[in-house]
Protein backbone atom coordinates (compact mmCIF):
# COMPACT_ATOMS: atom_id res chain seq x y z
CA UNK A 1 0.00 0.00 0.00
CA UNK A 2 2.82 2.26 1.21
CA UNK A 3 3.74 2.02 -3.09
CA UNK A 4 0.34 3.26 -4.08
CA UNK A 5 0.51 6.37 -1.57
CA UNK A 6 3.21 7.80 -2.56
CA UNK A 7 2.49 7.06 -6.26
CA UNK A 8 -0.43 9.17 -5.13
CA UNK A 9 1.50 11.45 -3.93
CA UNK A 10 3.84 12.94 -6.81
CA UNK A 11 0.53 12.78 -8.56
CA UNK A 12 -1.02 15.22 -6.34
CA UNK A 13 2.16 16.67 -5.29
CA UNK A 14 0.89 20.30 -5.92
CA UNK A 15 -1.44 19.46 -2.87
CA UNK A 16 0.94 20.52 -0.09
CA UNK A 17 -1.22 19.53 2.70
CA UNK A 18 -1.51 16.31 1.54
CA UNK A 19 1.88 15.45 0.25
CA UNK A 20 2.85 16.61 4.20
CA UNK A 21 0.19 14.02 5.45
CA UNK A 22 0.84 10.95 3.51
CA UNK A 23 4.99 11.67 4.01
CA UNK A 24 4.22 11.87 7.89
CA UNK A 25 2.18 8.98 7.60
CA UNK A 26 4.67 6.61 5.90
CA UNK A 27 7.09 7.59 8.77
CA UNK A 28 4.10 6.66 11.80
CA UNK A 29 4.15 10.37 12.75
CA UNK A 30 0.80 10.16 13.68
CA UNK A 31 -0.03 13.60 15.25
CA UNK A 32 1.98 15.30 12.42
CA UNK A 33 0.06 13.17 9.87
CA UNK A 34 -3.72 14.31 11.97
CA UNK A 35 -2.57 17.80 11.18
CA UNK A 36 -1.97 18.24 7.82
CA UNK A 37 -4.67 15.26 6.51
CA UNK A 38 -7.46 17.56 8.03
CA UNK A 39 -5.97 21.23 6.80
CA UNK A 40 -5.93 19.29 3.15
CA UNK A 41 -9.57 17.81 3.84
CA UNK A 42 -11.00 21.50 4.87
CA UNK A 43 -9.31 22.51 1.98
CA UNK A 44 -9.72 19.55 -1.03
CA UNK A 45 -12.91 18.79 -2.81
CA UNK A 46 -11.30 16.05 -4.66
CA UNK A 47 -12.96 13.01 -3.66
CA UNK A 48 -9.96 10.34 -4.45
CA UNK A 49 -7.33 12.54 -2.06
CA UNK A 50 -10.45 12.77 0.67
CA UNK A 51 -10.83 9.22 0.72
CA UNK A 52 -6.99 8.68 1.47
CA UNK A 53 -6.86 11.60 3.71
CA UNK A 54 -9.70 10.06 5.95
CA UNK A 55 -7.89 6.40 5.82
CA UNK A 56 -4.73 8.24 7.19
CA UNK A 57 -6.61 10.08 10.20
CA UNK A 58 -8.17 6.43 10.77
CA UNK A 59 -5.44 4.31 11.22
CA UNK A 60 -3.52 7.57 13.59
CA UNK A 61 -6.38 7.76 15.50
CA UNK A 62 -6.58 3.79 15.69
CA UNK A 63 -2.75 3.79 16.63
CA UNK A 64 -3.27 6.50 19.44
CA UNK A 65 -6.20 4.38 20.66
CA UNK A 66 -8.73 6.49 19.88
CA UNK A 67 -10.92 4.26 18.41
CA UNK A 68 -14.49 6.05 18.29
CA UNK A 69 -12.60 9.12 15.78
CA UNK A 70 -10.95 6.12 14.16
CA UNK A 71 -14.28 4.68 13.67
CA UNK A 72 -15.99 7.44 12.04
CA UNK A 73 -13.02 8.70 9.45
CA UNK A 74 -13.15 5.18 7.97
CA UNK A 75 -17.05 5.15 7.83
CA UNK A 76 -16.49 8.41 5.94
CA UNK A 77 -14.60 6.52 2.94
CA UNK A 78 -16.38 5.74 -0.41
CA UNK A 79 -16.82 2.62 -1.67
CA UNK A 80 -14.46 3.21 -4.27
CA UNK A 81 -11.65 3.82 -2.31
CA UNK A 82 -8.58 0.88 -3.73
CA UNK A 83 -8.35 -0.24 -0.46
CA UNK A 84 -11.82 -0.94 0.91
CA UNK A 85 -11.22 -4.41 2.08
CA UNK A 86 -8.35 -3.14 4.47
CA UNK A 87 -11.39 -0.65 5.82
CA UNK A 88 -13.70 -3.30 6.48
CA UNK A 89 -10.67 -5.58 8.36
CA UNK A 90 -10.15 -2.19 10.40
CA UNK A 91 -13.56 -1.63 11.05
CA UNK A 92 -13.95 -5.42 12.19
CA UNK A 93 -10.89 -4.91 14.43
CA UNK A 94 -12.32 -1.91 15.95
CA UNK A 95 -15.83 -3.63 17.05
CA UNK A 96 -13.55 -6.71 18.37
CA UNK A 97 -11.47 -4.21 20.50
CA UNK A 98 -15.50 -2.46 21.72
CA UNK A 99 -16.75 -6.03 22.12
CA UNK A 100 -19.02 -5.43 19.64
CA UNK A 101 -18.49 -9.02 18.77
CA UNK A 102 -21.85 -9.58 16.15
CA UNK A 103 -20.82 -6.38 14.08
CA UNK A 104 -17.28 -7.46 13.72
CA UNK A 105 -18.22 -10.96 12.36
CA UNK A 106 -20.16 -9.17 9.64
CA UNK A 107 -16.83 -7.21 8.50
CA UNK A 108 -14.38 -10.17 8.92
CA UNK A 109 -16.72 -12.31 7.03
CA UNK A 110 -16.94 -10.27 4.12
CA UNK A 111 -13.10 -10.11 4.04
CA UNK A 112 -13.31 -13.76 4.42
CA UNK A 113 -15.23 -14.18 0.93
CA UNK A 114 -12.16 -12.42 -0.90
CA UNK A 115 -9.62 -14.24 -2.76
CA UNK A 116 -5.92 -13.81 -2.02
CA UNK A 117 -5.33 -12.31 -4.57
CA UNK A 118 -7.83 -9.31 -3.44
CA UNK A 119 -5.84 -9.59 0.16
CA UNK A 120 -2.51 -9.69 -0.98
CA UNK A 121 -1.17 -7.61 2.12
CA UNK A 122 -3.47 -9.47 4.51
CA UNK A 123 -2.57 -12.71 5.68
CA UNK A 124 -6.11 -15.16 5.31
CA UNK A 125 -4.87 -16.88 8.58
CA UNK A 126 -5.35 -13.48 10.35
CA UNK A 127 -9.12 -13.11 9.16
CA UNK A 128 -9.91 -16.72 10.40
CA UNK A 129 -8.21 -15.68 13.72
CA UNK A 130 -10.35 -13.08 13.83
CA UNK A 131 -13.65 -14.85 13.24
CA UNK A 132 -12.65 -17.06 15.61
CA UNK A 133 -12.37 -14.88 18.76
CA UNK A 134 -15.70 -13.66 17.84
CA UNK A 135 -16.98 -16.53 18.31
CA UNK A 136 -15.24 -17.13 21.05
CA UNK A 137 -16.50 -14.57 22.99
CA UNK A 138 -19.71 -14.64 21.76
CA UNK A 139 -19.29 -18.42 22.95
CA UNK A 140 -20.36 -20.18 19.96
CA UNK A 141 -17.32 -22.60 21.00
CA UNK A 142 -18.28 -24.90 18.02
CA UNK A 143 -17.89 -22.32 15.61
CA UNK A 144 -14.63 -20.84 17.24
CA UNK A 145 -12.70 -24.41 17.25
CA UNK A 146 -13.60 -24.77 13.71
CA UNK A 147 -12.13 -21.14 12.97
CA UNK A 148 -9.07 -21.31 15.06
CA UNK A 149 -8.09 -24.67 14.10
CA UNK A 150 -7.94 -23.54 10.69
CA UNK A 151 -6.22 -20.16 11.55
CA UNK A 152 -3.40 -22.12 13.12
CA UNK A 153 -2.94 -25.22 10.13
CA UNK A 154 -2.59 -22.04 7.58
CA UNK A 155 0.27 -20.50 9.92
CA UNK A 156 1.46 -23.71 11.07
CA UNK A 157 1.88 -24.50 6.82
CA UNK A 158 3.50 -20.96 6.67
CA UNK A 159 5.69 -21.38 9.81
CA UNK A 160 4.23 -18.06 11.13
CA UNK A 161 5.86 -18.69 14.72
CA UNK A 162 4.72 -15.60 16.18
CA UNK A 163 1.05 -15.63 14.67
CA UNK A 164 0.92 -19.84 15.85
CA UNK A 165 1.94 -18.78 19.31
CA UNK A 166 -1.40 -16.33 19.85
CA UNK A 167 -3.22 -19.09 17.77
CA UNK A 168 -2.48 -21.73 20.52
CA UNK A 169 -3.03 -19.50 23.33
CA UNK A 170 -6.56 -18.69 22.28
CA UNK A 171 -7.45 -22.55 21.38
CA UNK A 172 -6.55 -23.54 25.21
CA UNK A 173 -8.72 -20.39 26.15
CA UNK A 174 -11.73 -21.87 24.49
CA UNK A 175 -11.08 -25.31 26.06
CA UNK A 176 -10.56 -23.30 29.21
CA UNK A 177 -13.57 -21.86 29.13
CA UNK A 178 -15.87 -24.90 28.74
CA UNK A 179 -13.97 -26.64 31.75
CA UNK A 180 -12.20 -28.49 29.69
CA UNK A 181 -8.17 -28.35 31.37
CA UNK A 182 -6.95 -31.80 29.88
CA UNK A 183 -7.17 -30.28 26.40
CA UNK A 184 -6.12 -26.74 27.22
CA UNK A 185 -2.82 -27.54 28.84
CA UNK A 186 -1.25 -28.91 26.03
CA UNK A 187 -1.67 -25.77 23.88
CA UNK A 188 -0.88 -23.43 26.43
CA UNK A 189 2.53 -25.93 27.03
CA UNK A 190 3.18 -25.64 22.91
CA UNK A 191 2.18 -21.61 23.19
CA UNK A 192 4.83 -21.76 25.88
CA UNK A 193 7.79 -23.90 24.72
CA UNK A 194 7.09 -22.24 20.95
CA UNK A 195 7.63 -18.76 22.82
CA UNK A 196 11.14 -19.79 24.02
CA UNK A 197 12.30 -19.90 20.79
CA UNK A 198 10.53 -16.39 19.30
CA UNK A 199 12.28 -12.82 19.87
CA UNK A 200 9.10 -11.14 20.71
CA UNK A 201 9.35 -10.34 24.34
CA UNK A 202 5.67 -9.46 25.08
CA UNK A 203 4.60 -13.13 23.68
CA UNK A 204 7.22 -14.95 25.95
CA UNK A 205 5.49 -12.96 28.83
CA UNK A 206 1.83 -13.69 28.26
CA UNK A 207 3.12 -17.40 27.27
CA UNK A 208 4.74 -17.55 30.88
CA UNK A 209 1.63 -15.56 32.66
CA UNK A 210 -0.71 -18.55 31.21
CA UNK A 211 1.69 -21.37 32.27
CA UNK A 212 1.49 -19.58 35.89
CA UNK A 213 -2.46 -19.22 36.25
CA UNK A 214 -2.12 -23.08 35.18
CA UNK A 215 -0.36 -24.20 37.75
CA UNK A 216 -1.99 -21.92 40.01
CA UNK A 217 -4.92 -23.78 39.24
CA UNK A 218 -3.74 -27.22 39.65
CA UNK A 219 -2.33 -26.16 43.07
CA UNK A 220 1.48 -26.48 42.20
CA UNK A 221 2.25 -23.13 43.70
CA UNK A 222 6.50 -23.57 43.72
CA UNK A 223 6.59 -24.41 39.92
CA UNK A 224 3.90 -21.44 39.77
CA UNK A 225 5.95 -19.03 41.53
CA UNK A 226 9.24 -19.94 38.92
CA UNK A 227 6.51 -19.20 35.72
CA UNK A 228 5.64 -15.77 38.22
CA UNK A 229 9.52 -14.92 38.54
CA UNK A 230 9.85 -15.69 34.66
CA UNK A 231 6.88 -13.78 33.79
CA UNK A 232 8.54 -10.84 35.67
CA UNK A 233 11.84 -11.06 34.00
CA UNK A 234 10.39 -11.02 30.49
CA UNK A 235 7.75 -7.69 31.84
CA UNK A 236 11.57 -6.28 32.98
CA UNK A 237 13.15 -6.73 29.73
CA UNK A 238 10.75 -5.75 27.79
CA UNK A 239 10.48 -2.53 29.53
CA UNK A 240 14.20 -1.94 30.00
CA UNK A 241 15.58 -3.18 26.29
CA UNK A 242 14.77 0.04 25.06
CA UNK A 243 16.29 2.11 27.64
CA UNK A 244 19.33 -0.27 27.92
CA UNK A 245 20.63 0.20 24.40
CA UNK A 246 19.70 4.06 24.15
CA UNK A 247 22.13 3.98 27.41
CA UNK A 248 24.84 2.90 25.73
CA UNK A 249 24.69 4.30 22.39
CA UNK A 250 24.89 7.49 24.54
CA UNK A 251 27.67 6.41 26.46
CA UNK A 252 29.74 5.23 23.27
CA UNK A 253 29.16 8.32 21.60
CA UNK A 254 30.06 10.32 24.75
CA UNK A 255 33.46 8.35 24.90
CA UNK A 256 34.25 9.16 21.28
CA UNK A 257 33.72 12.53 21.67
CA UNK A 258 36.02 12.75 24.50
CA UNK A 259 38.82 11.18 22.52
CA UNK A 260 38.31 13.35 19.68
CA UNK A 261 38.47 16.69 22.20
CA UNK A 262 41.83 15.20 23.39
CA UNK A 263 43.00 14.62 19.70
CA UNK A 264 42.13 18.24 19.17
CA UNK A 265 44.03 19.55 22.25
CA UNK A 266 47.03 17.64 20.78
CA UNK A 267 46.95 19.29 17.55
CA UNK A 268 46.17 22.73 18.25
CA UNK A 269 49.68 22.36 20.88
CA UNK A 270 51.64 20.92 18.70
CA UNK A 271 50.50 23.70 15.90
CA UNK A 272 51.41 26.20 18.68
CA UNK A 273 54.80 24.39 19.48
CA UNK A 274 55.11 24.68 15.20
CA UNK A 275 54.44 28.37 15.21
CA UNK A 276 56.51 29.01 18.19
CA UNK A 277 59.75 27.58 16.73
CA UNK A 278 59.02 29.36 13.38
CA UNK A 279 59.04 32.10 14.95
CA UNK A 280 62.33 31.81 16.83
CA UNK A 281 64.24 30.86 13.54
CA UNK A 282 62.55 34.04 11.87
CA UNK A 283 64.22 36.49 14.35
CA UNK A 284 67.79 35.49 13.05
CA UNK A 285 66.21 37.51 10.36
CA UNK A 286 64.23 40.36 11.45
CA UNK A 287 64.09 41.71 14.84
CA UNK A 288 60.68 43.00 14.24
CA UNK A 289 58.98 40.31 12.94
CA UNK A 290 60.42 38.24 16.05
CA UNK A 291 58.69 40.91 18.43
CA UNK A 292 55.48 41.05 16.51
CA UNK A 293 55.33 37.05 16.71
CA UNK A 294 56.37 36.94 20.17
CA UNK A 295 53.56 39.21 21.19
CA UNK A 296 51.09 37.75 18.57
CA UNK A 297 51.48 34.36 20.49
CA UNK A 298 51.42 35.13 23.77
CA UNK A 299 48.06 37.47 23.05
CA UNK A 300 46.79 33.82 21.60
CA UNK A 301 48.11 31.82 24.71
CA UNK A 302 46.23 34.45 27.06
CA UNK A 303 43.06 34.31 25.46
CA UNK A 304 43.29 30.04 25.10
CA UNK A 305 44.13 30.00 28.91
CA UNK A 306 41.34 32.15 29.27
CA UNK A 307 39.18 29.75 27.41
CA UNK A 308 40.19 26.68 29.03
CA UNK A 309 40.08 28.16 32.52
CA UNK A 310 36.33 29.21 31.69
CA UNK A 311 35.68 25.74 30.88
CA UNK A 312 37.18 24.31 33.50
CA UNK A 313 34.85 26.01 35.60
CA UNK A 314 31.53 24.91 33.82
CA UNK A 315 33.12 21.42 33.93
CA UNK A 316 33.44 21.81 37.39
CA UNK A 317 29.83 22.88 38.21
CA UNK A 318 28.88 20.31 35.85
CA UNK A 319 30.59 17.58 37.71
CA UNK A 320 29.08 19.25 40.87
CA UNK A 321 25.99 18.47 39.81
CA UNK A 322 26.90 15.46 38.32
CA UNK A 323 28.18 13.71 41.92
CA UNK A 324 25.13 14.90 43.55
CA UNK A 325 23.03 13.43 41.30
CA UNK A 326 24.35 10.08 41.06
CA UNK A 327 24.70 10.49 44.84
CA UNK A 328 20.59 11.23 45.21
CA UNK A 329 19.97 8.62 42.34
CA UNK A 330 22.21 5.67 43.87
CA UNK A 331 20.46 6.23 47.41
CA UNK A 332 16.77 6.13 45.67
CA UNK A 333 17.20 3.46 43.78
CA UNK A 334 19.52 1.49 46.55
CA UNK A 335 16.08 2.42 48.57
CA UNK A 336 13.45 1.17 46.18
CA UNK A 337 15.66 -2.07 45.58
CA UNK A 338 15.86 -2.62 49.29
CA UNK A 339 11.89 -2.12 49.76
CA UNK A 340 11.76 -3.91 46.76
CA UNK A 341 13.89 -6.94 48.49
CA UNK A 342 11.96 -6.66 51.83
CA UNK A 343 8.70 -6.72 50.12
CA UNK A 344 9.93 -9.81 47.75
CA UNK A 345 10.52 -11.70 51.53
CA UNK A 346 7.46 -11.03 52.51
CA UNK A 347 5.77 -12.06 49.26
CA UNK A 348 7.27 -15.60 49.29
CA UNK A 349 6.36 -15.96 53.24
CA UNK A 350 3.01 -15.03 52.89
CA UNK A 351 3.11 -17.49 49.53
CA UNK A 352 4.14 -20.38 51.73
CA UNK A 353 1.15 -19.35 54.10
CA UNK A 354 -1.22 -18.82 51.40
CA UNK A 355 -2.36 -15.63 52.84
CA UNK A 356 -3.94 -14.04 49.40
CA UNK A 357 -5.21 -10.66 50.91
CA UNK A 358 -1.30 -9.90 51.69
CA UNK A 359 -0.08 -11.24 48.56
CA UNK A 360 -2.50 -8.83 46.87
CA UNK A 361 -1.34 -5.95 49.36
CA UNK A 362 2.97 -6.61 48.31
CA UNK A 363 2.10 -7.17 44.94
CA UNK A 364 0.86 -3.63 44.60
CA UNK A 365 3.30 -2.64 46.92
CA UNK A 366 6.18 -4.32 44.43
CA UNK A 367 4.40 -2.39 41.42
CA UNK A 368 4.36 1.20 42.71
CA UNK A 369 8.28 1.01 43.95
CA UNK A 370 9.07 -0.85 40.10
CA UNK A 371 6.94 2.43 38.22
CA UNK A 372 8.51 5.01 40.20
CA UNK A 373 11.75 3.80 39.61
CA UNK A 374 11.31 3.04 36.04
CA UNK A 375 10.03 6.88 36.12
CA UNK A 376 13.32 7.79 37.61
CA UNK A 377 15.55 6.02 35.06
CA UNK A 378 13.13 7.57 32.21
CA UNK A 379 14.35 10.77 33.44
CA UNK A 380 17.49 10.19 33.76
CA UNK A 381 18.33 9.05 30.54
CA UNK A 382 16.29 12.34 28.97
CA UNK A 383 18.05 14.35 31.59
CA UNK A 384 21.43 12.94 30.42
CA UNK A 385 20.04 13.43 26.81
CA UNK A 386 19.58 17.07 27.34
CA UNK A 387 22.76 17.81 29.21
CA UNK A 388 25.01 16.42 26.49
CA UNK A 389 22.77 18.10 23.71
CA UNK A 390 22.05 14.70 22.19
CA UNK A 391 18.23 14.87 22.22
CA UNK A 392 15.68 15.32 18.61
CA UNK A 393 14.21 18.87 19.18
CA UNK A 394 11.75 19.44 16.34
CA UNK A 395 9.04 22.15 17.01
CA UNK A 396 5.31 21.69 15.05
CA UNK A 397 2.35 22.54 15.06
CA UNK A 398 0.63 20.37 17.91
CA UNK A 399 -3.06 19.58 18.71
CA UNK A 400 -2.66 20.14 22.42
CA UNK A 401 -6.28 18.25 23.14
CA UNK A 402 -4.32 14.88 21.35
CA UNK A 403 -1.30 14.83 23.28
CA UNK A 404 -2.97 14.78 26.56
CA UNK A 405 -5.50 12.45 25.45
CA UNK A 406 -2.43 10.38 24.66
CA UNK A 407 -0.87 10.73 27.89
CA UNK A 408 -3.93 10.13 30.12
CA UNK A 409 -4.31 6.78 28.33
CA UNK A 410 -1.16 5.61 30.09
CA UNK A 411 -2.03 6.82 33.91
CA UNK A 412 -5.57 5.99 33.55
CA UNK A 413 -5.44 2.32 35.55
CA UNK A 414 -3.01 4.49 37.94
CA UNK A 415 -5.82 6.74 39.13
CA UNK A 416 -7.97 3.79 39.22
CA UNK A 417 -6.32 2.09 41.46
CA UNK A 418 -6.16 4.80 43.74
CA UNK A 419 -9.70 5.79 43.01
CA UNK A 420 -8.61 8.89 41.91
CA UNK A 421 -10.87 11.09 40.14
CA UNK A 422 -9.65 12.95 36.33
CA UNK A 423 -11.71 15.21 34.75
CA UNK A 424 -9.95 16.41 31.16
CA UNK A 425 -11.55 20.05 30.05
CA UNK A 426 -8.22 20.69 27.19
CA UNK A 427 -9.77 22.72 24.81
CA UNK A 428 -10.08 20.72 21.31
CA UNK A 429 -9.26 24.30 19.34
CA UNK A 430 -5.96 24.47 20.87
CA UNK A 431 -3.17 24.06 18.64
CA UNK A 432 0.57 24.68 20.31
CA UNK A 433 4.47 25.24 18.44
CA UNK A 434 6.70 22.71 20.11
CA UNK A 435 8.70 19.48 20.26
CA UNK A 436 6.25 16.35 20.35
CA UNK A 437 8.28 14.13 22.25
CA UNK A 438 9.57 16.88 25.02
CA UNK A 439 6.19 18.02 25.54
CA UNK A 440 4.90 14.27 26.25
CA UNK A 441 7.85 13.83 28.86
CA UNK A 442 6.43 17.26 30.58
CA UNK A 443 2.75 16.73 31.06
CA UNK A 444 3.51 13.27 31.72
CA UNK A 445 6.06 13.56 34.67
CA UNK A 446 3.50 16.71 36.29
CA UNK A 447 0.74 14.28 36.04
CA UNK A 448 2.51 11.33 37.51
CA UNK A 449 3.14 13.79 40.20
CA UNK A 450 -0.64 14.51 40.63
CA UNK A 451 -0.94 11.33 41.12
CA UNK A 452 2.23 10.64 43.45
CA UNK A 453 0.89 13.69 46.08
CA UNK A 454 -3.31 13.01 45.99
CA UNK A 455 -4.88 11.00 48.32
CA UNK A 456 -7.04 8.26 47.90
CA UNK A 457 -10.60 9.71 46.60
CA UNK A 458 -8.78 13.23 45.51
CA UNK A 459 -9.48 14.67 41.50
CA UNK A 460 -6.79 15.89 39.04
CA UNK A 461 -7.71 18.33 36.57
CA UNK A 462 -5.93 18.99 33.09
CA UNK A 463 -7.55 21.76 31.16
CA UNK A 464 -6.83 25.69 29.05
CA UNK A 465 -7.47 28.67 30.27
CA UNK A 466 -8.13 31.75 28.39
CA UNK A 467 -5.07 32.52 26.19
CA UNK A 468 -2.82 35.31 25.38
CA UNK A 469 -2.21 36.03 21.18
CA UNK A 470 1.03 34.57 22.05
CA UNK A 471 0.95 31.65 24.82
CA UNK A 472 -1.76 28.87 25.24
CA UNK A 473 -2.16 28.25 29.14
CA UNK A 474 -2.15 24.36 30.11
CA UNK A 475 -3.20 23.75 34.21
CA UNK A 476 -2.59 20.59 36.05
CA UNK A 477 -3.90 21.05 39.47
CA UNK A 478 -4.78 18.62 42.19
CA UNK A 479 -6.30 18.14 45.16
CA UNK A 480 -3.26 16.65 47.08
CA UNK A 481 -0.98 17.07 49.84
CA UNK A 482 0.30 20.82 48.33
CA UNK A 483 3.63 22.56 49.24
CA UNK A 484 4.81 25.63 51.43
CA UNK A 485 5.44 29.47 49.57
CA UNK A 486 9.13 28.56 50.34
CA UNK A 487 9.23 25.11 48.80
CA UNK A 488 7.45 26.77 45.26
CA UNK A 489 10.42 29.07 45.62
CA UNK A 490 13.15 26.96 45.94
CA UNK A 491 11.83 24.56 42.98
CA UNK A 492 11.42 28.09 40.47
CA UNK A 493 14.97 28.56 41.16
CA UNK A 494 17.43 28.79 37.84
CA UNK A 495 19.28 26.02 38.97
CA UNK A 496 20.55 22.60 38.31
CA UNK A 497 21.61 21.39 41.73
CA UNK A 498 18.65 18.92 42.85
CA UNK A 499 16.79 18.40 45.97
CA UNK A 500 14.83 15.72 47.88
CA UNK A 501 11.21 15.86 48.24
CA UNK A 502 10.01 16.85 51.66
CA UNK A 503 8.06 13.56 51.64
CA UNK A 504 10.71 10.63 51.96
CA UNK A 505 8.12 8.20 51.81
CA UNK A 506 7.81 8.91 48.28
CA UNK A 507 10.58 8.32 46.02
CA UNK A 508 11.86 11.43 44.09
CA UNK A 509 15.07 13.80 43.48
CA UNK A 510 13.53 16.89 41.84
CA UNK A 511 15.40 15.56 38.69
CA UNK A 512 12.05 15.25 36.65
CA UNK A 513 11.07 19.01 37.65
CA UNK A 514 14.34 20.21 36.61
CA UNK A 515 14.21 18.29 33.19
CA UNK A 516 10.76 19.77 32.73
CA UNK A 517 12.02 23.47 33.13
CA UNK A 518 14.27 22.80 30.84
CA UNK A 519 12.21 21.38 28.26
CA UNK A 520 9.51 24.30 28.93
CA UNK A 521 12.22 27.13 28.57
CA UNK A 522 13.77 25.27 25.18
CA UNK A 523 10.17 25.09 23.89
CA UNK A 524 10.07 29.05 24.24
CA UNK A 525 7.83 28.87 27.35
CA UNK A 526 7.33 29.35 31.05
CA UNK A 527 6.54 28.11 34.11
CA UNK A 528 4.30 29.04 37.26
CA UNK A 529 3.03 27.35 40.33
CA UNK A 530 0.37 28.04 43.20
CA UNK A 531 -0.37 25.76 46.04
CA UNK A 532 -1.05 25.45 49.27
CA UNK A 533 -0.33 22.81 52.11
CA UNK A 534 -3.24 20.58 52.71
CA UNK A 535 -5.60 21.91 49.78
CA UNK A 536 -4.06 21.14 46.44
CA UNK A 537 -1.42 22.37 43.39
CA UNK A 538 -1.77 23.93 40.21
CA UNK A 539 1.17 23.23 37.74
CA UNK A 540 0.74 26.22 34.92
CA UNK A 541 2.64 26.18 31.68
CA UNK A 542 2.92 28.54 29.66
CA UNK A 543 3.63 27.55 25.33
CA UNK A 544 3.54 28.98 22.75
CA UNK A 545 0.72 29.05 20.12
CA UNK A 546 0.80 27.87 16.59
CA UNK A 547 -0.69 30.82 14.56
CA UNK A 548 -0.87 29.14 11.10
CA UNK A 549 -3.55 25.98 11.67
CA UNK A 550 -6.53 27.14 10.10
Amino acid sequence: MSTAIKVKAQKFKENTNFYKAQNFFLQNNWDSTLVYSMKEINESRNKEILDYCHYFRAISFKEKKLLDESKKELNQISSGFPFSYKVKMKLGEIALSKNNFKLALQYFHETEKLTNKQLYDIKFSTVLHNIGLCYLHLENYEKAEEYLFKSAKRQEIEKDTLLLIGSYMDIATLYYQQYKDNQAIPYFEKAYHLSQKAKSLELKQNATLNMAVVEENRKNFPLALNYRKEYEKWKDSLNDQNKVWAIADLEKKFAIKQKQKEVDILEAENKIKAAERNGFLASSILLLILFGTGIYFYRQKIKKNRIILKQKNELDELNATKDKLFSIVSHDLRSSVNALKTSNGKLIENLKSKNFTELDTLLNTNSTIANSTYNLLDNLLNWALLQTKQSYFFKESLHLASIVQHVEYNYKPLMLSKNIGFKNEVAKSEYVFADTDSLKIIIRNFLDNAIKFSKENGLISIYTRTSTEEYCYLIIEDTGVGMSEDTISDLLKDTMLLSKKENDDIIGTGLGLQLCKSMIYKNGGSLEIESKENVGTKIIIALQKFKNHE
